[in-house]
C-alpha cells in the first residue's frame, strides 16, 4: 500500500513538471512571437534612395558614387559635369554675343540710328540685329532650363539607381511566349488576327 503511495505521487510530481516546462516555453515561443510581430519593416531600397538624392542635391554626383563606385557610376558623374561645363561655356558665348547686339542696339537708338563704327556689326540693318538679340537671349534662358534639367536628372537618377540596388524580383522569375490570337470585333463580322503573348510569371 505504501509503494502505492509513493508510485503515485511520483506519477504527479512528473506529470506537475512537465506541465510547468510545457506553460514556460509556450511563455517563450509567445514572447519570441511577440517580438517578432512588434519588429517594424524596414524598406532598406527606401532609406538608401533618400539618402541618394539628397547627397546628389547637395553635390552632384555624389549620390551614384554612394551607391556603388563603378565605370558605370563614374562615367554618370563625368557626363553630369561635362554637360555642365558645356552649357556653361555655351551661356557664356550666347551672353556675350547678346551684349553686343544690344551694346549696338543702345548705341543706334541714342544717336539717330546711326551705326556704331567701332562695332563689329556696323554693316547690319537694324531688324537683324534686333532678331539676333532675341535669339542669344532664347538661347540663353534655355541653357538655363536644361542646367535646371540637368541637376534634377542627376537627383532622379541617383533615387532610382539606390532603389534598384535593393530591388530583388527572386530566382522564380519566368518569361514565357506562346502564340495567341486577337479577336477584332466589327458591325457584323470578326477578325482574327495572329499574335504572340508575353507571360511573366514570379
Amino acid at each position: 500500500m505504501n509503494k502505492f503511495f509513493v508510485f503515485l505521487g511520483v506519477l504527479i510530481c512528473f506529470f506537475l513538471n512537465s506541465s510547468a516546462q510545457v506553460t514556460q516555453s509556450s511563455r517563450q515561443d509567445s514572447s519570441i512571437t511577440d517580438t517578432v510581430k512588434t519588429q517594424p519593416y524596414v524598406n532598406k531600397g527606401k532609406i538608401a534612395a533618400k539618402r541618394a538624392a539628397i547627397q546628389s542635391a547637395i553635390l552632384p554626383g555624389l549620390g551614384q558614387l554612394t551607391n556603388k563606385v563603378s565605370v558605370w557610376s563614374i562615367g554618370k558623374v563625368g557626363l553630369i559635369y561635362g554637360g555642365t561645363a558645356a552649357l556653361a561655356i555655351s551661356y557664356a558665348d550666347n551672353t556675350k554675343k547678346y551684349n553686343l547686339f544690344l551694346d549696338e542696339l543702345k548705341y543706334r537708338q541714342q544717336n539717330n540710328n546711326v551705326p556704331n563704327p567701332n562695332s563689329p556689326y556696323a554693316s547690319y540693318p537694324t531688324p537683324s540685329l534686333i532678331t539676333a538679340k532675341d535669339v542669344y537671349r532664347r538661347n540663353r534662358e534655355i541653357i538655363i532650363f536644361s542646367y535646371v534639367g540637368v541637376y534634377a536628372i542627376n537627383i532622379i537618377d541617383a533615387y532610382v539607381s539606390a532603389r534598384l540596388k535593393y530591388f530583388d524580383v527572386g530566382d522564380n522569375l519566368s518569361v514565357k511566349i506562346s502564340p495567341a490570337v486577337v479577336i477584332q470585333e466589327y458591325y457584323f463580322a470578326q477578325q482574327f488576327t495572329p499574335a504572340l503573348k508575353l507571360t511573366l510569371k514570379l
